[in-house]
């Protein structure tokens, strides 16, 4: 159920459908409750680990990356724009994303999380893990997830 305290709305995405669906609801929350949508996609420093040691990202690279995303962003932000959230905003944050997206909302004071959920289960889910479930546990603020549509696996 809507809060109407509910003004700072930040929608982790990744891109997904299952970041779409929870665009999809943030961006009706923020309509709703007159308040502000921030679009954050938080991703981690690419990398390898060799027996040797590890390999990590060029500076070239990680600017690709950075453009990459800040493209993709605009388009998500111009798509809740079009479904009437009355104000949206984009942030990146580079690191581990559960941890980044958690520390985000406690800088920003973000009222509430919508983050969209894979719902991976067994093995998938012990190897893959869950961002979605590490933030329900840390975050400060609510969090709504949302599935995207169709028949969870």
């Amino acid at each position: 159920m809507p809060n109407a305290d509910w003004k700072r709305i930040c929608c982790p995405i990744d891109f997904s459908d299952a970041s779409r669906a929870a665009m999809e609801v943030a961006a009706d929350l923020a309509r709703r409750n007159a308040g502000s949508l921030t679009l954050l996609h938080a991703y981690p420093v690419p990398g390898y680990t060799f027996p040797d040691g590890s390999v990590v990202a060029s500076p070239k690279m990680m600017q690709d990356l950075a453009e990459q995303a800040k493209r993709h962003l605009d388009e998500w932000r111009r798509e809740a724009e079009a479904l009437g959230a009355p104000a949206v905003d984009t942030a990146t944050a580079v690191g581990e994303p559960a941890t980044e997206i958690v520390g985000w909302a406690a800088d920003q004071r973000a009222d509430v999380l919508v983050l969209g959920t894979h719902g991976r289960t067994g093995l998938e889910h012990a190897l893959m893990g869950s961002i979605a479930e590490r933030v329900v546990r840390r975050a400060r603020c609510p969090v709504v997830t949302v599935h995207p549509h169709g028949p969870a696996k």
